[in-house]
């Protein structure tokens, strides 16, 4: 399962079901491309194929939505 938490333009952000044991984080694609990033600090874990413009727009899109995203994870995951 990867529900989807965001969409904005042609980004999808959403999480991994089976991923509940590492650090809070989301993951976006766009056609091909899959990125991940780190909810704690908005950094890039995985820059995914996604050319340096994207993830520049990516980053900054996880950076102002990161406390909504923090509360989906939670709420996905639990508090642990």
């Amino acid at each position: 399962m990867t529900p989807t938490i965001h969409r904005e333009g042609p980004f999808r952000f959403f999480f991994y079901s089976h991923e509940p044991r590492e650090p809070p984080h989301v993951h976006v694609e766009r056609d091909d491309a899959i990125a991940k990033l780190w909810l704690h600090d908005a950094s890039i874990a995985d820059s995914g194929g996604f050319p340096p413009r994207d993830l520049q727009r990516i980053t900054a899109i996880v950076a102002v939505r990161r406390e909504s995203f923090l509360e989906a994870w939670h709420e996905h995951f639990g508090e642990s």
